[in-house]
């Protein structure tokens, strides 16, 4: 869903107009979101662990892979996520978990779609300082639409921006896309996220920049093998409040 308002990064040259967009991601770079899952599943480990033998790592992996094969028909976000872990449950337990258990995991799902929004340490000053230097700004999110919608507008943010992307995937057409949209070549396009998989390697791909900023966890589906992120070229950021520099920088 789209809501609107009105040099490669392997070489280091900016584009003929430097960067015109500036593009950021939203769970775990604008606001928290991980920590609330890691939260979460921390408490579904406890409520199914009388029910494992042995190592308690099999919860982990179960869990892990449980989510990776219902992406292609849930998608991403907190529903998704309860639904896998009530579907992990099931087989972790053989069957065994009750209703009330079930119930429990449940209200775990509705506590992380209820978690107010909290903005990372320098997401307003830099987000305000871009869109005031005249920079079109664009959040480029993806997960559960309704959820995603409540969180941007809860940040705050929401009147910075000039469009905001709500996307079920984030691979190379949808950059394509989003481009299109805004009207904007790759060179002169900037997305700043914390994930290598979904913010950094596609735009790379199209011949866009890119900036990775990492966030304390990593969820393990968006992770990627170092091998792929060393073969491309993008930036990495120890904080938000570098954005405006590289921005200078690569106009």
């Amino acid at each position: 869903m789209t809501l609107a308002s009105g040099d490669s990064p392997s070489d280091g040259r900016p584009g003929r107009n430097g960067i015109e967009v500036v593009a950021f991601d939203g769970d775990d770079t604008l606001w928290h979101s991980e920590s609330h899952f890691v939260d979460a599943h921390e408490q579904f480990v406890a409520l199914v662990a009388p029910y494992v033998d042995g190592d308690p790592s099999v919860i982990d992996e179960r869990v892990v892979a449980t989510e990776r094969a219902n992406l292609a028909i849930y998608g991403y976000g907190a529903k998704a996520f309860t639904l896998s872990l009530i579907e992990s449950a099931i087989e972790l337990t053989a069957g065994r978990i009750t209703t009330r258990e079930i119930s429990t995991i449940l209200e775990l799902g509705k506590r992380l779609l209820g978690e107010p929004v909290e903005l990372l340490d320098g997401v307003d000053e830099v987000v305000t300082r871009l869109a005031d230097d005249g920079h079109r700004l664009i959040v480029v999110t993806k997960g559960d639409l309704f959820h995603q919608e409540s969180k941007v507008a809860g940040s705050g943010l929401a009147d910075r921006f000039d469009r905001i992307e709500i996307v079920s995937e984030k691979d190379v057409d949808t950059y394509r896309r989003v481009m299109a949209m805004a009207g904007v070549a790759p060179e002169n396009f900037l997305m700043i996220g914390n994930s290598i998989r979904s913010d950094v390697l596609p735009v790379v791909e199209l011949g866009g920049h890119a900036a990775h900023l990492p966030y304390v966890y990593t969820w393990e589906l968006e992770r990627v093998p170092d091998a792929d992120a060393e073969r491309m070229g993008f930036h990495e950021l120890a904080s938000i409040r570098q954005v405006p520099d590289l921005v200078k920088r690569l106009s």
